[in-house]
């Protein structure tokens, strides 16, 4: 690596630590402002809620990763190009390459780290905070709306490893809950048990009932109905989430290895998954975006020093937010399958490349 390579180096990683800070705690705010601060206001532990925020700091540096080297070399090669720094080095036979080749090593680097994290690290924490997720809810279920209704009027209903939902009508001060009903499901046929009680109170992982009636059916017509004054039913691996996804985790929070086993078995099914089809291809494209929007910024930096402009700071941020948009559009229309699942996953990056190739090719004209 000759010194100029050094020098632009030394130029972009602090603004890229810099951006990784501000990328990161744009993040946290949001997650304050979306789920923290809700949680706390109902009355959520504080100590479950820091741990729940602390698990997805992993995911936020993997997301902020590319978007800050974006920002981080904008920013680092304008200032250069200001100075004319980058004039004075062409000038003395430098050639361009050499303000690629550190920019695209250090990309290369940053891709390799963020597919490291989301598959070593934010696997792992999305999993562990679907647990304390479910804590929050045995803590104090009135944080999800236990014992509240939609907009439609609806219950909020809570689903267990057994299959069985639970539904609450009122939930009282001290957690005593009334009118609950859990319904034993099965797929595509009637339920087999249904389970009525005045009233009741989770407790860790059981859940204690007064005042009830358990009714089991067979196709769909009841053969036992049995009244108690008291009862216990163990819950296992109750499901709740703050995110409307009914504590399953999404399909990109899925270890790539168990992602293309679904994948695998869809297709051999032939059953349509554009989101589980779209995630899968985003495991790979998403860390791709660093060497991507490399690419790009310096075919700016390029551009901007042959046209004598000169991108600042909002510039940056105006970038990094339309990659964002973009990103987002894509994403949606590939799991809703609006877009073939490796279109939607791979635009993002195959735009900021053909951003950059028009940049160089303008900047080859001047």
């Amino acid at each position: 690596m000759t010194r100029f390579e050094r020098y632009v180096l030394e130029e972009i990683i602090p603004a890229l630590l810099g951006a990784l800070v501000i990328v990161i705690l744009l993040l946290v705010l949001a997650a304050l402002q979306e789920v923290i601060a809700p949680l706390l206001a109902k009355g959520a532990s504080p100590l479950l809620v820091a741990r729940l925020l602390a698990l997805n700091i992993p995911w936020a540096i993997a997301q902020a990763l590319p978007i800050g080297l974006m920002f981080a070399t904008i920013l680092g090669l304008s200032r250069l190009a200001a100075d004319s720094e980058i004039k004075g080095a062409l000038a003395g036979g430098i050639p361009v390459s050499q303000l690629f080749r550190p920019v695209m090593w250090l990309a290369l680097g940053i891709t390799a780290l963020s597919f490291a994290i989301n598959e070593g690290i934010v696997t792992r924490a999305k999993i562990q905070a679907q647990t304390v997720q479910r804590q929050i809810v045995f803590d104090n279920p009135r944080v999800i709306g236990l014992g509240s209704r939609d907009s439609a009027g609806r219950r909020l209903v809570l689903t267990d490893a057994l299959n069985r939902a639970i539904s609450v009508e009122q939930l009282l001060p001290g957690g005593e809950m009334r009118g609950l009903q859990i319904i034993s499901m099965q797929s595509g046929q009637p339920p087999r048990e249904v389970i009525t009680a005045q009233s009741g109170r989770l407790q860790g992982n059981v859940l204690h009932l007064r005042d009830g009636q358990r009714i089991s059916y067979q196709m769909g017509q009841p053969i036992t109905v049995l009244t108690f004054k008291t009862g216990s039913l163990p819950v296992q691996d109750v499901q709740a989430s703050f995110d409307n996804s009914g504590g399953q985790p999404k399909p990109i929070d899925l270890p790539l290895r168990t992602l293309l086993e679904h994948a695998r078995l869809y297709r051999q099914q032939h059953v349509p998954a554009p989101a589980e089809f779209t995630a899968l291809h985003r495991k790979f494209a998403e860390p791709l975006a660093a060497l991507a929007l490399a690419f790009f910024s310096v075919s700016l930096a390029v551009y901007t020093f042959r046209s004598g402009l000169n991108l600042g700071f909002t510039w940056a941020i105006l970038l990094a937010f339309a990659y964002y948009a973009t990103w987002s559009v894509f994403r949606v229309m590939g799991e809703n399958a609006a877009l073939p699942a490796v279109v939607a996953a791979y635009s993002p990056d195959l735009i900021a490349v053909l951003a950059g190739l028009a940049l160089l090719w303008l900047a080859a004209r001047r």
